[in-house]
């Protein structure tokens, strides 16, 4: 065969390494972009005036749209016949990365779990992106339920791996170079709340609201080059359990991550991700609301211009989060469609 269908849970392989095509270089216009689907409103990543008086050489890319381009890469190879991703972990941004890199992917499967009905299995791959010099940029953990081909396949090894619930600001921050918090105007960035301001136990209502339309999100899953079947393929889903397209869940992310400007605004960088998981499936025509809760505050050594505030965020649809949507008993409120908790830097 010349074209590729995709694996199957029995066609993954515990200890392979995964190269992913295609490199892809990241342009001012695929921000652009990203900026009209989203509209993020973090300052450095918004003004490069801003993020050069600050300390930085430019105005870096927004952390989750390098996410989406390191993620995508890993999609035909590890989820193209994915029923869902079902969580991360262990992830961490190692360096900015700005207009002009060109990003790459490689992928090491670390554990292997069948299902009970063997149907399908779990898939654990540890994904890492790097530049053009070879540097590593992102790396992170996801695990993926997919379909197996022949549901009588024998699996020869399974494994679950132990991962790591939190990973170690400390480790992260060498990724930022050295700022001046003296030199970060919090009016032009919208909020005058700093490290200080935030205290365990604090829970924010990011307020806004964004209704996700069908175009939009098939747009920006185009953006990232995530070639899944369930986020495009109509008469594809027909058959599925919901019986059409599913939107694509780091489209959830970047929505929540947005949305929380309004209360977060000073947090402009996204350390590492701690635990990530997508609880319900989001459709076109469904609107898109979010908390934040400050789980840790972290001082990191031999930095005094930063602190790390450890968030969950969570998102919830078309219900708006002022009565804080969450967990209910083993499960969650029927509303809520993303809990992830992860680490973001903001200045003192």
């Amino acid at each position: 065969m010349k074209t590729n269908p995709g694996r199957f849970f029995e066609d993954f392989r515990l200890g392979e390494t995964i190269r992913h095509a295609t490199p892809r270089t990241v342009t001012t216009g695929d921000v652009a972009l990203y900026t009209a689907l989203y509209g993020p409103r973090f300052a450095v990543q918004s003004s490069d005036a801003f993020a050069k008086a600050i300390g930085y050489p430019a105005s870096p890319l927004d952390d989750w749209l390098t996410f989406h381009v390191v993620f995508g890469k890993t999609v035909p190879d590890v989820s193209l016949n994915a029923l869902a991703n079902l969580g991360y972990a262990e992830g961490g941004f190692r360096r900015p990365v700005y207009p002009g890199e060109t990003l790459s992917t490689v992928s090491e499967v670390i554990g292997l779990k069948e299902s009970s009905n063997r149907q399908t299995g779990v898939v654990y791959v540890r994904s890492t992106g790097s530049d053009s010099s070879g540097r590593t940029v992102l790396s992170y953990c996801r695990w993926v339920l997919v379909r197996k081909r022949d549901p009588e396949a024998k699996i020869a090894e399974e494994h679950v791996p132990q991962l790591a619930k939190v990973v170690n600001p400390a480790d992260l921050a060498s990724a930022l170079p050295p700022l001046d918090p003296a030199a970060y105007d919090t009016v032009l960035a919208g909020s005058p709340h700093r490290f200080a301001d935030y205290a365990v136990g604090e829970k924010i209502d990011h307020v806004d609201g964004m209704t996700v339309e069908e175009a939009e999100h098939q747009i920006a899953t185009r953006l990232f080059q995530n070639t899944a079947k369930v986020h495009f393929d109509a008469v594809a889903t027909k058959e599925t359990k919901f019986g059409k397209r599913l939107i694509y869940g780091g489209h959830v992310i970047s929505l929540a991550r947005a949305l929380s400007f309004n209360g977060l605004a000073n947090a402009f960088a996204i350390g590492g991700i701690n635990a990530g998981r997508h609880v319900a499936p989001l459709f076109a025509g469904d609107t898109v609301y979010a908390w934040s809760e400050v789980l840790e505050t972290a001082e990191l050594p031999g930095r005094s211009d930063i602190g790390a505030l450890r968030l969950r965020t969570v998102a919830a649809k078309n219900q708006p989060c002022g009565g804080y949507p969450d967990k209910q008993g083993e499960g969650y409120d029927p509303s809520v469609i993303l809990d992830l908790d992860y680490w973001a830097f903001i200045p003192r």
